[in-house]
């Protein structure tokens, strides 16, 4: 494990990461802006969720992103509003409403992906193969820890 030498190291770089995770953060919403004026960052994360999970219920969403049903609730109406949701019968429960993209939401889906993959392109240009490898399973690892260690939302 580590002793007590390391606590001062450790500290600073926990507040690094919190510190750059936060400003990755607000350039996400920010780039979710520009693609879709009228759509929020958790309505994208929203709809890119319903589309890759091919459909899915908003209980599903609140208790994958850790969100309140009434926070879920109003962003899917704004997604309903926008057109880029659509709620469908589960084939095995007509009582039970799917969401689904419609086709204004994967059009959006898809011009966002294509904008964001070539800002990330262009902003890890210079990183190495084996940076970018790294990169992506310190990513992987830290999201895979949940919401440990994570203040509750209510």
């Amino acid at each position: 494990m580590s002793d007590v030498g390391d606590a001062a190291p450790r500290e600073a770089s926990v507040d690094v990461i919190q510190r750059e995770l936060t400003a990755f953060a607000r350039r996400a919403r920010a780039a979710a802006a520009r693609v879709h004026p009228e759509l929020p960052l958790v309505s994208y994360t929203l709809l890119a969720h319903i589309e890759d999970q091919r459909g899915c219920r908003a209980t599903d969403l609140a208790a994958h992103y850790l969100l309140d049903k009434s926070t879920v609730s109003r962003q899917l109406a704004g997604l309903e509003k926008l057109g880029l949701v659509e709620r469908r019968p589960a084939p095995d429960d007509h009582r039970v409403q799917g969401l689904h993209p419609t086709e204004a939401g994967l059009a959006v889906l898809a011009t966002a992906q294509a904008n964001r993959r070539a800002a990330y392109q262009e902003r890890l240009k210079d990183w190495s193969g084996e940076d970018l490898a790294r990169f992506a399973e310190y990513l992987l690892r830290y999201n895979a820890a949940g919401s440990a260690g994570l203040p509750d939302p209510s």
